[in-house]
């Protein structure tokens, strides 16, 4: 039977009942476990305070870091903190969502070296009917179904709900060069496929139902494209966006893309940050913008 590593990294988000949940099933399995929360930096310090309770619960450690290291840089300190053979990487953010999740990762994880059970998004569609981050997640159903990822395997990936043998993940961290927001996750899964690595795709889901306002989901679409700007040449073939932004510039159809963004992203932002945004200018205004990145 396998020994399971949770790790958690977590940024101004109280994550003690999702601990706490997952606590109560892995000790029903009966393996020998640990479950290490890692803060990276929080700036809101009545939820550093609120976390210490993870302390309390049996098997499980808070670890407070006080400066802000990002995603991968966070991921790959759990994963040298970890003592067992297989980690299991959460986003706090996260939710349980069946009484055998844990279960099915240990059915599964020792056959295999990387597994990922997706998401599901959950949450009052006529109340959240004006959210953009949960109406572009609605849209995107592919996470819920392993079916659907396995047509794609290393593109429909994330490193908010999967099980990795330790040695392994030590051997190919997350590329530590990603400090902002997005985009290591499919850096990792095309690593994974140059190097003849299988990723088992299950149904697994944990439910993401937290969603940021309008605003913030905007800038932090365009911190993602940013990064996404910063590493294309590694990143071709693995972001529909990208493709498109090269076919654009391969038709020299770029100060066409310079003229538009001019015109018309104040209003388009506007749009998307108020009460009713739109998918449609959403995906437009990620390709305007990304094509004027750096102009």
């Amino acid at each position: 039977m396998i020994s399971l590593s949770i790790l958690i990294p977590t940024f101004n988000t109280v994550c003690v009942s999702l601990v706490t949940a997952l606590q109560r099933q892995t000790a029903r399995t009966g393996i020998s476990y640990e479950i290490i929360v890692a803060d990276d930096g929080s700036t809101d310090g009545s939820t550093v305070e609120a976390n210490k309770a993870i302390n309390e619960l049996p098997g499980c450690t808070y670890i407070i870091r006080c400066e802000n290291e990002g995603r991968s840089r966070t991921r790959n300190f759990l994963a040298r903190q970890a003592r067992h053979d297989f980690l299991l990487f959460i986003d706090s953010d996260m939710t349980v969502r069946s009484d055998d999740y844990i279960e099915r990762y240990v059915l599964t994880a020792e056959s295999h070296d990387v597994v990922y059970g997706g998401y599901i998004v959950r949450g009052d569609g006529r109340a959240l009917r004006g959210n953009l981050r949960y109406r572009y997640e609605m849209s995107n159903r592919r996470n819920g179904s392993a079916e659907l990822r396995r047509q794609q395997p290393y593109h429909d990936f994330h490193t908010s709900n999967f099980v990795v043998r330790r040695q392994l993940f030590l051997r190919f961290p997350l590329d530590e060069r990603f400090r902002r927001y997005g985009y290591e996750d499919v850096l990792w899964g095309k690593t994974l496929r140059q190097e003849g690595i299988a990723i088992e795709h299950i149904d697994n889901a944990l439910g993401f139902e937290t969603f940021e306002s309008n605003t913030a989901f905007v800038s932090k679409t365009e911190e993602g494209l940013e990064t996404l700007h910063l590493f294309r040449s590694e990143l071709r073939g693995y972001s529909h966006l990208l493709s498109t932004a090269d076919s654009i510039s391969r038709r020299h159809m770029g100060g066409v893309m310079t003229l538009l963004y001019r015109l018309t992203a104040p209003a388009i932002k506007r749009q998307l940050q108020g009460n009713n945004p739109s998918l449609f200018l959403f995906k437009l205004y990620k390709l305007l913008y990304f094509c004027n990145i750096g102009k």
